[in-house]
This record gives C-alpha cells, sequence and structure tokens, in this order.
C-alpha cells in the first residue's frame, strides 16, 4: 500500500541501534535472566525489562494463563481474577476494580482484553484507534485476541468479530469465514484457523504475512506476530512465513519437533515442547530468546515486543546465567569480549593522557616559552 504508515516501524527501533549500543548494552542484557519465582502457576519473564514487563509481580503465583504485550503483561488465576503488570502509559495495566469471572485473557500493544465465563468481553487501555470499544452487542465470544491496535473475538457459531484500526483492512474479517476455531491477531493483519486445519489471514501483507503457504495444513494452532505467522501442525512441528529479517519465521529451528504450543512476539518466536522446555529463535537484541538455563515444566509461553513470558516450570537459582545465540554478525560471548576490550583501550587512552599532560620535558622551568 503507498504512502506512509503511522506507527508501522516503531518495532523496528530496538533494532536500528548503534554500535556503541550493541557493544556495551545488549551483552550486559544478557548474562542474567532473572526470574519471578518457580513452581506451578507462576510465572517467569526474560528479556527487556525497562518498563518492568518481565518484573511478574511476587503475589502471582496462582496463574493459569499469561499474555504479553508490547510493553506489559497479563495472568489469570483459577479463581478469574486479572493480574497485570509493565507498561500503564496508556492504563493498559489498570485492570477494571469490579471485573470477575474471567476465563481468557489477551494483551495488545497498549490495550488489554478479557473474555467472561458468561462470553462477554471486557476491555481497557488505549482506545485511539477503538482498540477497547467492545461491540455493544457482542455475546457468545468463546475466544479473543488483542493485535497492535485492533481486536479480535471468536463466536460461538465459528464466526469472527474484529474492530479498532483497520489501515490496512486487519478488521475486514473475510465475509465467507466460517467454522473458525482459534484467532490470532498480529500487528496489522489477522489470522484464523478453521476446523479443517487450514488458516485464514487478512490484513497487511508487506511481508508476505497474509501470504498463507498453500500446502500449509494440519494445522492445530496459529500465532500472529509483527510481520509474521507461526502455525502448529498436528505433527508437532511448526511452520512460519512472512519476514524473516531476524529469522522469526521461517527459520524454524530445524530440529524442533514434539511442540505442543506456539508464540509469536514482535520480532522473536517461542515454542513449547512436550516434555515442558521451551524453545526460542529470531531476534535477540534484548535478550528476548535467552531462554533461562534450567527452566523446565512449562505449561504456558507468551512473546511479547522485547521480552518473553513462561508459566509454571522450575528455575535452578534466582539469577541463571544464559547461553548465547548467534545475533547477527556478532554472538553475544564475542560482543562482551569485545566490550571488555573498548573498557581497557577506554582506561588506557585516558591513562595515557593524564600522564602526558603532566610529563614535562628535562631542563624546562616553569615559565612559558618565549618566541624565538
Amino acid at each position: 500500500m503507498a504512502g506512509a504508515r503511522p506507527g508501522r516501524r516503531m518495532g523496528r527501533m530496538a533494532i536500528a541501534v548503534s554500535l556503541a549500543g550493541i557493544l556495551s548494552i545488549a551483552p550486559l542484557a544478557g548474562l542474567q535472566s532473572v526470574l519471578a519465582g518457580s513452581g506451578s502457576g507462576v510465572v517467569f519473564g526474560w528479556g527487556v525489562d525497562t518498563l518492568n514487563q518481565r518484573g511478574v509481580p511476587p503475589y502471582v503465583t496462582d496463574a493459569i494463563a499469561i499474555s504479553a504485550g508490547a510493553n506489559h503483561g497479563l495472568a489469570l488465576n483459577n479463581g478469574g481474577t486479572v493480574y497485570a503488570w509493565g507498561d500503564d502509559t496508556f492504563g493498559q495495566t489498570d485492570v477494571p476494580l469490579d471485573l470477575s469471572g474471567v476465563i481468557a485473557i489477551s494483551a495488545g500493544a497498549s490495550h488489554s482484553l478479557a473474555l467472561k465465563a458468561d462470553g462477554t468481553v471486557a476491555a481497557w487501555g488505549d482506545d485511539t484507534f477503538g482498540q477497547t470499544d467492545v461491540p455493544l452487542d457482542l455475546s457468545g465470544v468463546r475466544a479473543i485476541s488483542a493485535g497492535w491496535h485492533h481486536s479480535l473475538a471468536l463466536l460461538g457459531d465459528g464466526r469472527v468479530a474484529a474492530w479498532g484500526d483497520d489501515t490496512y483492512g486487519q478488521t475486514d474479517v473475510p465475509a465467507d469465514l466460517s467454522n473458525v476455531k482459534a484467532i490470532s491477531a498480529g500487528w496489522y493483519h489477522s489470522l484464523a484457523l478453521t476446523a479443517n486445519g487450514t488458516v485464514v489471514a487478512w490484513g497487511d501483507d508487506a511481508f508476505g504475512e497474509t501470504d498463507v503457504p498453500a500446502d500449509l495444513s494440519g494445522v492445530v494452532s496459529i500465532s500472529a506476530g509483527a510481520d509474521f505467522c507461526l502455525a502448529l501442525k498436528s505433527d508437532g512441528t511448526v511452520v512460519g512465513w512472512g519476514d524473516n529479517r531476524l529469522f522469526q519465521s521461517s527459520s524454524v529451528p530445524h530440529d524442533l519437533s514434539q511442540v505442543v504450543a506456539i508464540s509469536a512476539g514482535a520480532n522473536h518466536s517461542l515454542a513449547l515442547k512436550a516434555d515442558g522446555t521451551v524453545v526460542a529463535w529470531g531476534s535477540n537484541i534484548k535478550a528476548q530468546t535467552f531462554v533461562p538455563a534450567g527452566l523446565s515444566g512449562v505449561i504456558a509461553i507468551s512473546a511479547g515486543w522485547d521480552f518473553s513470558l513462561a508459566l509454571g516450570g522450575i528455575r535452578t537459582s534466582q539469577y541463571v546465567a544464559v547461553q548465547a545465540q548467534p545475533e547477527g554478525f556478532f554472538t553475544r560471548e564475542l560482543q562482551w569480549v569485545i566490550t571488555a576490550i573498548l573498557g581497557v583501550i577506554g582506561l588506557e587512552v585516558l591513562a595515557w593522557y593524564l600522564v602526558l599532560r603532566r610529563r614535562k620535558p628535562a631542563g624546562a622551568d616553569s615559565s612559558p616559552t618565549q618566541p624565538r
């Protein structure tokens, strides 16, 4: 589509950093992953934490579901209570005080959705594009999904309702779409999984995110990221398409199998295996794919903008050293070594500068040099 795209490339800002920033900041973020806790019902977070988006409150110990937005997180307990943390610029973590009986949650860029047991939807946070303006006649909902600035709801009869930003047709649900069993909202596109295991996509196609592979079938789960998509097949394998410039979509690890859940973030992907371990790939600029060492027993995952969440699991320690993975030309180990070398060189240069400033030539007095 011709013309400027408002906000379209905000996600690239985290990537287009200076070389100095890569060498000095990113390695520090990847050295340790702070885990929120351990045991079933506890939420783990890793990746960027500038807005406390992975700083899960310590009282969240009974969660049964999680959802990561752009810079905030949500958790749901079995009593129907919703927890929220992270960025609250638009009130996306201000859970309505009277909200109860929730059975599902979904975090968008800066808004949040909750599905209640009675089939109604509650929404709060940013409403710039009408993404929290839940249709008044919406009822009988069985699933929800919050995108960048739009929202989706799956109705009991297999139809899909959509509202919010429609700049790229992301809320223009195909008229003939029916028999849907799952939905997922991306940044500017939307996905639907039908009962026969096929995937339907609509909205922005700048990176081929709505070009569903023609031979894709047997799909049991879907996830829409920023400009890419993931699909989980019944055989436990994962297929990705769309933007792959940071190896987040079609660059699925070749040996990845026995997957039971998937989640697509802004520029990274997560997969949960049957053995309770997590695999991540794609951008690691903020350590969002640095799965904490020793993390196992996970029962749910969710990928945000530059951070990741996992539910349940076991950790070996509060601070866990993580193994570095390649990120572009530099690996994390190389970045750290270069950072240390540059630091030493900087100190040496400063020391020599101070020495030379104080050193005086032999026989020189303190009077100014006279012109010849």
